[in-house]
């Protein structure tokens, strides 16, 4: 018991920088003289806790004690910051009390160089409740049911047995055992709705990584696309590869799944960008421009 009340009064000590002997002993139900043998047994141990007087006296802490007598170099704990930022961002909400706590241990400064959202732009309410109620099923083990909409837009009811949230590529998934599918599948939140907890437990467990399992990507294409000096902007946000001619043109090396989404990505830059290679991707742009000219005639 008293283990545990001396590393409270160090939180305490931590949190508000001073606080006095009758207030440690209304918190813990004890007696000023207890308390008095807790701040004698601290500094015996090295703890540079100490006593003033006065209006505004009481117990403290010398200051950075915790960054000064931590075993944990200064690398370590922006590290152990940073990442605990990363964490606390998958919850979808502001409850930073773990992140408060550690920041006060170790130095709030440590971790000011980073800051994580992993939600979209835009609109994210109903991605949120979705994992924060596949959050607790999984937890819990119970099954969930939703509608799932395919990539071409196809809905179906889905009932699975949730397993893993897992972040890959920009986009959260579920992975989880359809039994629709009588098998393994990997669910993009963003396409999940009507999402609904059930009453029935199962005792599946989740592997330990699941991104193995995705299914393999066939290979990218390479395409090289000519784009106007307009558009600037987005090659700067949107292109890595790419170098500028003598007319202010940029000449971009972008990997694209396939040829349609090369031509889908070239035609977004409207007037602006002409597909060098592939030739196939030229060809089948031509093809959309002639499609699109017949029918604004």
């Amino acid at each position: 018991m008293q283990v545990n009340r001396l590393f409270e009064i160090i939180y305490i000590l931590l949190e508000r920088k001073t606080v006095t002997a009758a207030q440690l002993a209304s918190k813990f139900e004890v007696s000023t003289r207890t308390i008095y043998r807790d701040i004698e047994t601290l500094s015996q141990a090295g703890i540079p806790v100490y006593m003033s007087k006065g209006s505004k006296g009481g117990i403290s802490l010398l200051p950075e004690f915790i960054l000064n007598k931590a075993v944990l170099t200064s690398q370590e704990k922006a590290d152990i910051l940073s990442a605990m930022k990363a964490v606390s961002a998958v919850n979808f909400t502001k409850n930073d009390s773990a992140l408060g706590k550690l920041d006060s241990m170790l130095g709030s400064s440590a971790s000011d160089w980073i800051e994580v959202d992993f939600s979209a732009w835009g609109n994210t309410e109903n991605e949120a409740e979705n994992f924060r109620n596949l959050k607790s099923a999984i937890l819990e083990k119970l099954e969930v049911q939703f509608t799932y909409a395919s990539g071409k837009m196809q809905k179906t009811s889905r009932r699975v047995m949730p397993l893993k949230l897992v972040f890959k590529g920009a986009a959260w998934y579920l992975y989880a055992f359809c039994k629709k599918r009588s098998d393994y599948r990997f669910f993009k939140l963003r396409r999940i709705d009507s999402l609904c907890v059930c009453e029935e437990h199962f005792e599946m467990n989740a592997p330990v990584t699941t991104l193995l399992r995705m299914p393999d990507k066939k290979p990218m294409v390479k395409a090289v696309l000519q784009i106007s000096g307009r558009m600037a902007f987005r090659v700067c946000d949107e292109i890595s590869d790419y170098s500028e001619d003598e007319n202010g043109n940029f000449l971009c090396q972008v990997f694209l799944p396939d040829i349609k989404t090369v031509c889908d990505y070239a035609a977004s830059y409207g007037e602006n960008c002409l597909i060098i290679e592939p030739k196939a991707a030229y060809d089948e742009l031509r093809r959309r421009i002639r499609k699109m000219s017949e029918i604004y005639k």
